[in-house]
């Protein structure tokens, strides 16, 4: 049955997938920025990739275990659209995620995830919302501090995401915490990891934006200008003029 849907699901992508010009082909390839050489993105829209999970979800009856296997499978593709594809399916079978599963994701990482876009997706929509669940604080404490030191980019990366969904779900955060990490991961090089800062801070000023504010203006000089403008976005017009003139 899995070849079956798998072979389902990558007829579906190819047949579905839009006619782009080479200009829009170069400009997806372009964002998503994949070290892969192999790397193929058809460009299917997610609501359409959505509708087609839910269709063979329902045709096949699947168990948590088969889409576990075939998130497995099409996770280890070149083709973006079927990485995708494998989230979404995982993603309907999120009341029998548990710890296994972040080590299962946590173990393909390295070896097959090359984008922003499928980390990203990855850990919104199946990492961060199990972690979230009340219960799960010591799990996601524990996740964070080992994904956040690791010398992977993008199991890095995904520490970040966790981090900032989890307030998203909660809608609160503890600023302790947030600041530790971000003082902690600040000096990483890499672009990505400087702009999931920003992206943390950011989604933490939705709530506590005066916290945030004050932060950002005592630590100007200790924040590289992507932290700065990132975090920023979501301030009032003139407390973000502020920190980046500061």
């Amino acid at each position: 049955m899995i070849e079956k849907i798998i072979s389902e699901i990558k007829a579906f992508l190819k047949r579905n997938a839009p006619q782009l010009t080479k200009e829009q082909k170069l400009r997806m390839y372009k964002i998503l920025n994949s070290d892969n050489p192999n790397f193929v993105i058809y460009g299917n829209k997610h609501s359409e990739i959505e509708k087609f999970v839910r269709n063979i979800h329902n045709n096949f009856n699947l168990s948590y275990g088969t889409a576990s296997e075939i998130f497995e499978r099409l996770v280890k593709s070149n083709v973006h659209d079927e990485r995708i594809t494998g989230i979404f399916l995982l993603n309907r079978f999120k009341k029998y995620f548990n710890e296994e599963t972040v080590d299962m994701i946590h173990k393909v990482i390295p070896d097959y995830f090359d984008t922003w876009a499928i980390t990203d997706t990855t850990m919104i929509r199946v990492v961060g919302p199990y972690l979230a669940k009340s219960g799960n604080e010591k799990l996601a404490e524990k996740t964070i501090e080992k994904w956040s030191n690791s010398e992977n980019l993008w199991i890095r990366r995904a520490a970040l995401v966790i981090f900032l969904k989890i307030i998203m779900v909660k809608k609160e955060f503890n600023s302790d915490n947030v600041f530790k990490l971000v003082e902690r991961m600040r000096k990483d090089p890499e672009d990505y990891i400087q702009k999931g800062i920003g992206w943390l801070l950011k989604t933490c000023s939705n709530y506590k934006s005066e916290i945030i504010f004050e932060y950002l203006m005592k630590n100007t000089e200790n924040l590289s200008r992507t932290i700065l403008r990132y975090a920023s976005e979501k301030l009032p017009k003139d407390k973000r003029t502020q920190i980046l003139k500061k």
